[in-house]
Order: structure tokens, then sequence, then C-alpha cells
């Protein structure tokens, strides 16, 4: 079974991710996965700067799903280019660098210091976190998208992919302006926006009062995400957004998703991306497929 996956410029063994800020740093969860069984390793957003992130409460759980609102909390791109890196250049599966910059030259400028160091197979750039100021402001104009990751591009040899905001009217247009900037893939969805409140006490329960929603709860909207842009942009997905089983990787490949991510299953069940990662040879072989790529964007809509 051909498990590999090509993203643009950036092949993978297999298609299953583990989100940004879901999985640390890959130390912390050592000892429970195999990262030798998985496609690749999104470790927690970094800043150019140190973050404190902010104020407690900082996540709820919610129906079927979770609210967070943590702000980028990260001790910076310099430590994490001499403490983090080295550490995760020695692991058996591709590195991807999620970053995050205030301003456009911010997203420039760290990609350009990331770019001579070892162990990066690619950068995903954080157009889209709703828990900090101005973070989903890049991903809900086309053209700063488009503006953005052409600049990362001319600093930046790795593979860029550009994770986008879900919190649009239309998705499309502005993943059409990622691929036309170059990008290599988009990341489909980050957390919607939501809050939660405790009426008793007539106070929102986040310090932030607003988060980002995540988990099961978001799936349906994050497939509808992916078939939309899939059918009208010529560029690899990676879908992210409430998947924890194998079935779910399925229904993302079908709507068209070249690879997955899983995120908010982490917190609560960290061996999940190993065991979809080892149930994925027999969801395809039930589909008569040999390999990933035979069942991207395959699903078959009513009257076809």
């Amino acid at each position: 079974m051909d498990l590999s996956v090509t993203l643009g410029r950036l092949t993978l063994r297999n298609p299953i991710l583990v989100a940004s800020g879901t999985f640390g740093y890959a130390r912390e969860m050592a000892s429970v996965v195999d990262f030798a069984r998985l496609g690749g390793i999104i470790p927690k957003t970094v800043t150019s700067q140190p973050r404190q992130g902010n104020p407690p409460p900082r996540t709820v759980e919610t129906a079927s799903g979770m609210l967070n609102a943590i702000g980028l909390d990260n001790d910076g791109l310099t430590h994490f280019l001499h403490h983090h890196l080295p550490y995760l250049r020695t692991l058996p599966t591709a590195i991807i660098v999620n970053i995050a910059g205030k301003t456009e030259d911010e997203f420039v400028h760290m990609a350009e210091q990331l770019a001579p160091h070892e162990g990066a197979a690619a950068v995903e750039l954080n157009l889209s976190c709703p828990n900090v100021s101005g973070g989903v402001d890049f991903a809900i104009d086309p053209i700063v998208t488009r503006r953005v990751v052409q600049r990362v591009r001319q600093v930046c040899p790795l593979p860029v992919l550009a994770k986008l905001t879900p919190n649009v009217t239309n998705l499309v247009p502005i993943a059409a302006a990622a691929a036309e900037a170059g990008a290599d893939a988009v990341s489909l969805v980050n957390t919607f926006v939501g809050m939660a409140i405790d009426w008793r006490r007539r106070r929102p329960i986040l310090g932030n009062i607003t988060g980002g929603l995540s988990g099961p709860a978001i799936k349906p909207l994050a497939l509808r995400a992916v078939w939309q842009v899939a059918r009208q942009v010529a560029i690899p997905i990676l879908g992210v957004g409430g998947i924890a089983t194998s079935d779910d990787v399925m229904e993302f490949l079908l709507a068209g998703a070249s690879a997955v991510q899983l995120g908010t299953v982490n917190f609560y069940d960290p061996t999940a991306c190993q065991r979809v990662a080892e149930e994925l040879p027999r969801c395809l072989e039930h589909l008569g497929a040999a390999s990933v790529r035979e069942v991207v964007g395959t699903l078959r809509l009513p009257g076809s």
C-alpha cells in the first residue's frame, strides 16, 4: 500500500500529521507515540519574540469540542531554533514549523531566519489565529494573503503551507490567492471564533472573552470548506478540524484533502494519530485503492 503524499514540493510518508498547538514540541509525546508512524509533526506556533499568551482561563470544554484562547504562548523564534529544533531534527518524520507574525515583515523575517537551519521540511504560515490581536487579519483578505505568501516564497526555499481562517464568508478566493502566490498547500481550517458564558456570574468564562472552537463540533464545517476549495482551487489541501478516527480521515480525503492534521484529539487521546495511521491501509483497501492518491477528491455526488 502506497501511503505517500505530495504537497507541492513537500513529500510525506503518509497523510497523517498532528496540528500545531496540540502536540507541544513533540518531546511531550515521545513516551506514547512512535513518531516514525506519522507523516509529519507541526510543533506549537512560534512567534518572533516571546509571548506570555492570554490571561486565564485559557480553555473551556464545550459540547463536542473545546474553546481555547492560549494566545500563542511561546519563548520566541531564537529559543525555538536553538532549543527545540535541534531535538526535532532528530525525529524520524517531517517537521513543519508553524510561524505567526504581527506584521507582514515579521512573517518574512522569521521565514528568512528559519531557512538556513537544518531540520525543517516546510513552513506553515499561521495567517489565521483567532486568539491574538491582528492574528486573523492576514487571512481574511486575499490581497494580503497573496502578498505574505509571495514574500515568504522569495526569501525561504522551504515548501510553504498557508493556514487559513474559516471566519470569512468565502474561503475560495483566499485559498486561490495563496495558490497564485506560490503556496505549496493550504491548511483548512483553523478554529472558529466562539465564546462561553457563565450566566450565574454574568461573566465570560475565557479570560480573553472569545476563543477558537475546535474538536468534533467543527468537523462538518471543515469538511465543507475542504470540499468547496478542492473543487475550485488547484492546490493540495491539508484537512484540519475535528479529525479523530480513520473514518474522519477518509471523509476528508474523499472531500479533496491530500493529507490531514489531527488536533484536539491529541489532548484526550495522544495515541490517536498513530492508531489512525496504522488503520489507514485497511480503509484504502476497502475502497479497492492501492494508494492515498487514488481516493483524494473522489466523492460521488448525487446523480453521478
